[in-house]
């Protein structure tokens, strides 16, 4: 690093940095010939070559990869369920252990720093931050699986598989299953993701802020590592970052294509299959493409706002509509049974319901993981001047909360339509309609599910746009302003990451290469614990 001593914020403010940390990174980004790109040469170029080999091979090799991806995804959440779930525990207990020691003190930016937003608009952000494809795509359908599997419960009844039921239990009592059902959906959405996110966003802002190392994870690890972060190690660890990151983001992309391709069957009789998923994802990658030329405000503030405001309205619209005395309830009694259930669905061993850890809990913690990178550089941006106590109890709370209320909302809507109502196309249906089906049985059934339809879609546009801001800042070395061509490639091939995957094999190829890439990134995220207490260590507290 250049003998400055000083840092500088969002609003232009130079802050003082702990100088324990100022070394010497020159070499971490280099200007490269006539396109004037900025870029970290070699995490640029190997990650950036082994992408675009990696579609090449996927889209020549369509039917081999397959079965390959198919192999890897039940080996890796068969055979390491444990790993993941033991991996997630540890991520919540150190946040929790940050609340309450002494470290929580530590203010993100110094002891002097103030915040750059107000309570409001942080914790709008942080919300922000906590919706996206898969609570679009998961927030009828989950609660609905769990729900029909739990009360199945020992038996065979509609072909439910009783070792995917959640804890296995509530054979034939509707109400418990209901209860079992939501707690199981909480505890896929609330502190155990967040706290994955918290913990990387905190490491991130740390080091970046009150160390003055660049904005990215090499940074992170400059404790355990010092000055090799800018050799071969730091090379790939923000390698792992980009592979990750991306991987995590074309899962959600290939998500959010078969939903909206699934919406627009629904609404226009388009047909579904490979060839509307694709055109979409080209479309909305070419939407996304001009999002990153606009730039960050006129692109992603802007459709982050109309997110919200849709989002809002969507939410507004069940609950005023839907049984709304049951989402209400649902919400408290929903709570209770997840914080009830937390020690046994937490549990990483001895398990009989062994595809319910694998099936969906391994991928959720391998995807949230592998999505950290993204979620946590947002988070870390946003967060300057908050106590590290204040910043966990926010990041692990509100988002939870609002996942909470989008679960509850839109699940306690389906499993009533379903048991008291005899509404069975929601369960019928399959999971990418599952939301349009659950829509149709309410009023104005069209216009909802066209404002549901145009929501995955700017999500998408959202979430490709933010993301190769932040691939582009791994692979740059840290830099938060390098040049749009440089965008531009990784959002382009975020699109075509996407398209070979569902070519290569659909959904199971998609959730293999999360959990794939989201495996080896937990071991660098379980280490980031260590390195994060580590520096939290040398930093004054505030009084």
């Amino acid at each position: 690093m250049s003998d400055n001593k000083d840092i500088m914020s969002p609003d232009g403010e130079v802050n003082p940095i702990n100088t324990d940390y100022q070394v010497g990174q020159d070499n971490v980004a280099l200007q490269i010939g006539p396109f004037g790109l900025d870029i970290h040469n070699r995490v640029f170029m190997i990650s950036g070559l082994a992408i675009v080999a990696f579609v090449l091979l996927t889209l020549i090799f369509q039917d081999q990869v397959a079965p390959i991806f198919g192999a890897m995804r039940s080996w890796l959440t068969t055979n390491l369920d444990w790993f993941f779930l033991s991996a997630g525990n540890i991520f919540v207990l150190v946040c929790l252990f940050l609340v309450v020691s002494p470290l929580g003190k530590v203010r993100i930016g110094g002891t002097e720093a103030t915040p750059d937003y107000t309570y409001a608009g942080w914790f709008s952000m942080l919300f922000a931050a906590g919706m996206g494809i898969g609570l679009m795509f998961y927030g009828v359908s989950e609660p609905l699986s769990h729900f029909g599997s739990s009360f199945a419960g020992t038996s065979m009844e509609n072909g439910v598989r009783t070792d995917w039921a959640p804890l296995g239990a509530a054979a034939g009592d509707a109400a418990a299953a209901a209860k079992l059902g939501m707690a199981a959906t909480i505890y896929h959405w609330a502190l155990h993701p967040w706290a994955i996110y918290a913990v990387l966003a905190l490491s991130l802002a740390i080091f970046s802020f009150n160390k003055g190392l660049p904005l990215t994870m090499r940074s992170v690890f400059y404790p355990l590592l010092g000055e090799r972060v800018w050799g071969w190690p730091g090379h790939l660890i923000d390698i792992l970052a980009v592979f990750a990151t991306l991987f995590g983001l074309a899962t959600s992309l290939g998500l959010g294509a078969s939903q909206a391709g699934a919406g627009l069957n629904y609404l226009f009789g388009i047909p579904m299959g490979t060839t509307t998923q694709i055109l979409l994802v080209i479309g909305i990658t070419a939407l996304a493409l001009i999002s990153v030329l606009a730039g960050l405000d006129a692109g992603v503030k802007r459709l982050s706002e109309i997110n919200m405001v849709l989002a809002g309205l969507l939410l507004l619209f069940v609950v005023i509509v839907g049984p709304t005395l049951a989402i209400f309830t649902g919400f408290f009694t929903n709570l209770w049974s997840y914080v009830q259930n937390l020690p046994a669905l937490a549990n990483p061993v001895g398990r009989e319901d062994v595809n319910f850890t694998s099936g969906w809990t391994a991928f959720y913690w391998a995807w949230w993981i592998s999505w950290s990178p993204f979620v946590g550089m947002f988070i870390a941006r946003v967060s300057r001047g908050r106590t590290v106590r204040e910043f966990m109890v926010s990041v692990l709370l509100i988002p939870s909360m609002a996942c909470v209320l989008w679960m509850t909302a839109f699940g306690e809507t389906a499993i009533n339509q379903l048991v008291n109502e005899g509404y069975n196309a929601v369960a019928d249906a399959a999971l990418p309609l599952q939301l349009f089906s659950m829509l149709d049985a309410l009023p104005m059934s069209e216009i909802t599910s066209l404002i549901a339809i145009v929501l995955v879609i700017v999500f998408f546009v959202t979430s490709s746009d933010s993301g190769s801001l932040v691939i582009d800042a791994i692979a740059a070395g840290g830099k938060i302003d390098s040049p749009k061509p440089q965008r531009v490639f990784w959002c382009t091939f975020e699109g075509l990451v996407a398209i070979a995957l569902i070519l290569g094999g659909g959904l199971t190829a998609l959730q293999a290469m999360a959990v794939s890439t989201g495996f080896p990134f937990t071991i660098l995220l379980l280490v980031a614990c260590i390195s994060l207490i580590k520096g939290l260590s040398s930093e004054p507290k505030s009084v």
